[in-house]
């Protein structure tokens, strides 16, 4: 296994895992229809006590259903590996690691992108969203999700026992993702602490629609801080997930 491994090309077999990921995952019609439960309860929230920021909350809650994919593939790595114990007869044939990795993230993507799609299409109406804020935000949302997916990967590899996963998980994403202003204006946040706030992909993201809106005022510091903490980040992390992917494989 391991010198096919080292000789198959990079990526290998990612298109196959990923359309099997998505029939694994369509029939999880519990985990779709709660997928947005957590956007809608704070979205009512916002509604009832500060209508007037019903733009922004929406703009956080696309930003926010794209980070929390990166839970749905930490839960899905670590369930086939530790209780499917799967993860060997996967990477048996020449699908590689990070093709498992990336197929088994895109897979999840797809299968949950039509409830994110329908959240994006009311911000684009109730916020009134430009052409070029709407491709803004969605094109930003791809890179949370990019992170999110890294991220949680690599989490997964951590764990080696189920039922310390879902506290930790739903912990680290919905902290991540709700506390730093991603449902509200960025410019609410304490200012000493808005420079760690950009340099969290969630609300680095936010902040950047949110200046697009005009809903916060962002310096040339603080855009060029959320734009290159984005990319570096996002960049590194996917990198280090499919050097991860090899090495983890690797040493089992």
């Amino acid at each position: 296994m391991r010198s096919e491994i080292a000789t198959t090309r990079a990526f290998g077999g990612t298109a196959a895992f990923l359309w099997t990921e998505v029939l694994v995952q369509a029939h999880e019609e519990l985990a779709m229809a709660t997928a947005m439960v957590t956007q809608v309860v704070l979205l009512v929230f916002v509604y009832i006590l500060a209508p007037s920021l019903i733009g922004v909350a929406l703009v956080g809650s696309v930003v926010f259903s794209t980070f929390t994919l990166g839970q749905r593939v930490l839960n899905e790595a670590a369930y086939i590996r530790i209780d499917h114990k799967a993860t060997d007869l996967y990477l048996a044939g020449p699908m590689t690691a990070e093709g498992y990795f990336l197929g088994m993230a895109v897979g999840i993507l797809v299968v949950y992108l039509p409830p994110v799609a329908i959240l994006g299409a009311l911000t684009v109406l109730v916020a009134h969203l430009s052409v070029a804020t709407a491709l803004l935000l969605f094109g930003l949302s791809g890179v949370v999700w990019l992170f999110a997916a890294s991220i949680g990967y690599i989490f997964s590899t951590f764990f080696r026992d189920n039922r310390a996963i879902w506290a930790y998980a739903s912990l680290f994403f919905n902290v991540f993702g709700v506390l730093p202003p991603v449902f509200y204006p960025f410019g609410y946040f304490p200012a000493y602490l808005r420079p760690v706030a950009l340099l969290m992909p969630p609300s680095a993201a936010a902040a950047l629609v949110q200046s697009r809106l005009g809903a916060t005022v962002l310096s040339t510091g603080e855009t060029w801080l959320a734009v290159v903490g984005l990319a570096v980040e996002t960049t590194g992390l996917f990198v280090f997930a499919a050097y991860w992917a090899r090495r983890t494989v690797r040493g089992a």
